[in-house]
């Protein structure tokens, strides 16, 4: 079974909120005028990103007129189910916040949970769903200096036990396009190298996961300004986004003009890379030059 997490109730629960504001014709700050709070506050409960608390969402019911009890049902269910803990938060517990490690924040493992399409444009290491452990320690190692190996530990348990979503019986659809450069990037011993193409040539056989590679032929594309990640999600959970990370922070947008956008971006990379053959041959290439040298026959 699948792991789910808050984040769909939660945004369930803001486009419902955002629904009913806008259908009495009220703007952010005249609502939080009312409720005596911050606009930035409402802005957050319609958005998804704040936890709902249920006194705030019974004030809002009463201003917005809700007063039919399947509604009223419905918006509390969201809200208890707003509230519970995700799967992933015993990984994350006691972990320094990082901008450039996405385990850390909550919000993407929450998304990449109800997500059921993700497309991934990788430029310097493998996405974390085709990572081994070793290779996602000597990643994260080198990623997070200044963690402890007991906060490194838990976040390579985070991104091995996000892979399950691989193996299930609904599994999650990946199409990852990874830059050449990528797969001849060591991180990690010669053998971590070796083990991890090894392991990428076996996830390519799963019929849900297809790895394209962008061959340094390529030459400069769009995709290259930086790594980024489109997960679709389900219409019953919300609106599909696109996440951006980087040295000042990660970024989510989920503006349908921004999305289209890189998808465009996304499919442009695509468009370049070489076939399912000629991709697993370049992994390949890449196995053969990271493997230990035979030893010599005495």
């Amino acid at each position: 079974m699948v792991a789910s997490g808050p984040t769909g109730p939660r945004r369930r629960l803001g486009a419902e909120l955002r629904r009913l504001r806008t259908g009495k014709g009220l703007h952010l700050d005249a609502v939080a005028g009312r409720l005596q709070c911050s606009t930035s506050k409402i802005s957050r409960l319609e958005t998804g990103k704040g936890v709902p608390k249920p006194v705030d969402v019974r004030a809002l019911m009463q201003l917005y007129d809700v007063t039919g009890d399947a509604e009223r049902d419905m918006l509390m269910r969201l809200v208890r189910e707003s509230r519970t803990e995700g799967w992933w938060e015993s990984y994350t517990d006691g972990v320094a916040p990082d901008p450039l490690s996405l385990d850390v924040g909550a919000r993407y493992t929450a998304l990449e949970t109800e997500a059921s399409v993700i497309r991934a444009f990788d430029l310097a290491a493998l996405h974390g769903l085709l990572q081994t452990e070793a290779y996602a320690k000597a990643v994260l190692s080198a990623q997070l200096p200044h963690h402890s190996a007991q906060e490194i530990a838990q976040l390579v348990e985070l991104r091995m036990r996000r892979q399950d979503r691989l193996r299930s019986a609904d599994p999650l659809r990946l199409t990852s396009v990874v830059d050449e450069s990528v797969l001849f990037r060591q991180a990690g011993s010669r053998e971590v190298m070796a083990a991890q193409m090894r392991h990428l040539l076996e996830l390519m056989e799963l019929s849900h996961l297809v790895v394209r590679v962008l061959p340094f032929t390529a030459g400069i594309c769009r995709a290259h300004v930086g790594h980024f990640v489109l997960l679709e999600i389900p219409d019953d959970l919300g609106s599909d986004l696109v996440y951006i990370e980087g040295h000042a922070g990660d970024a989510f947008l989920e503006v349908e003009s921004d999305v289209d956008f890189y998808r465009d971006v996304f499919d442009d990379a695509l468009a370049r890379c070489l076939d399912v053959g000629a991709s697993r041959d370049a992994v390949r290439r890449s196995a053969a030059l990271f493997a230990p040298p035979r030893k010599a026959a005495p």
